[in-house]
């Protein structure tokens, strides 16, 4: 308990993150560190402010944390040292001194994906990002995103629907619900997720919070999925950051004219992977090589679909749609069956679509 008040208080210090914390304690244990006069405390680089900040006005910004954490049996407190911090955003240049998590702390280490885009998405847009969510979830794959308005909001509903988990990473500290029109949802993601913020739970929501907001969406993840995005929008910045710290971005394209999809291509044009379905996204093995996803790698057994589905490979190739056609399978679940079964080695691609690969 002593040392999660110690990086609680350090948490209160705008500016110091994990990284930089473990650096000043290179040569001192935490505990002393906040003891530290203030004139110390700049002599090792930190500004009067937050020396300031962290000699006489950190106690009570750490009382409200340890009240907050008191209320209810969901409230988690993780700081940096935590075991169930989690390993991807510690991987990331900033990562926060201390997590605020309502719900299945336990969730933060699982795999996740990011899903962003606009604000003011299309009805397409809207379809799009429930879609993906919840195949995404069935995949065992987590659904992360800001639980802003527009696409965000459909992600969750989209892993909610399906019976999936997600995370919300918002951007004001866990007593606020913003937007006030997310309540209901907020208390769904509490039920199978978690809401996660690195603010104290007593403070609102600001605007320069929310970009702040979008570097954990980014660094909780294992890769990043753009719905719908203008050419000027924050999911952009996500974008951004993703490539930063060297995780995947895919986008989903739009029609030509539409402003909503502008963003999406600009990032397509940069490199990042076009998607049409859940199946393009699987493909990137690596992106699941060590999160449980595939599963077919280790585990010999397949599901009665993808029993249904190699009843229907043979020797000659067959198209995906073909199959589909066949199984009385959607395109999308052949092509994410197929996927499993070629991890699995019991089929394989060759010119004209696949083939079964008969055991030695």
């Amino acid at each position: 308990m002593e040392l999660l008040q110690h990086w609680l208080a350090t948490a209160v210090v705008h500016g110091l993150d994990g990284h930089r914390i473990r650096q000043l304690c290179q040569h001192l244990e935490l505990a002393a560190l906040i003891r530290l006069p203030a004139s110390t405390l700049q002599q090792l680089g930190l500004t009067a402010k937050q020396a300031q900040l962290l000699c006489y006005q950190s106690q009570p910004w750490v009382e409200q944390a340890l009240q907050w954490q008191a209320e209810s049996p969901q409230h988690h407190l993780l700081c940096f040292d935590d075991p169930r911090y989690p390993l991807l955003l510690k991987e990331t240049p900033h990562p926060p001194a201390v997590l605020f998590v309502k719900g299945d702390a336990e969730l933060l280490q699982q795999a996740q994906i990011a899903m962003v885009g606009s604000r003011s998405p299309t009805p397409g847009g809207r379809q799009i990002a429930r879609q993906f969510a919840a195949e995404l979830s069935t995949q065992g794959m987590v659904i992360t995103s800001g639980m802003a308005q527009g696409i965000d909001s459909e992600s969750h509903l989209g892993a909610l629907e399906a019976g999936g988990k997600t995370i919300a990473v918002l951007g004001h500290g866990l007593r606020q619900i913003y937007p006030v029109g997310n309540r209901a949802l907020a208390g769904r993601i509490v039920q199978q997720g978690a809401l996660v913020s690195e603010y104290f739970p007593d403070v609102r929501a600001r605007a320069e919070f929310f970009p702040q907001r979008n570097r954990i969406v980014v660094g909780l993840s294992t890769g990043t999925l753009v719905v719908e995005a203008a050419l000027r929008s924050g999911s952009l910045i996500s974008a951004h950051l993703a490539v930063q710290y060297n995780r995947e971005v895919f986008a989903v394209p739009g029609a030509l004219f539409n402003t909503q999809a502008a963003g999406c291509h600009y990032l397509i044009q940069q490199g990042a992977k076009l998607v049409t379905c859940v199946a393009d996204i699987l493909e990137e093995r690596a992106l699941f090589a060590d999160n449980g996803l595939a599963k077919t790698e280790k585990n010999p057994e397949i599901s009665l679909s993808e029993q249904q589905l190699l009843a229907n490979v043979g020797d000659e190739p067959i198209a995906t749609d073909q199959l589909a056609e066949r199984s009385g399978m959607s395109v999308t679940d052949v092509s994410i069956a197929l996927l499993q079964l070629e991890l699995a080695g019991r089929v394989a691609v060759v010119p004209g679509g696949y083939i079964r690969v008969r055991s030695a």
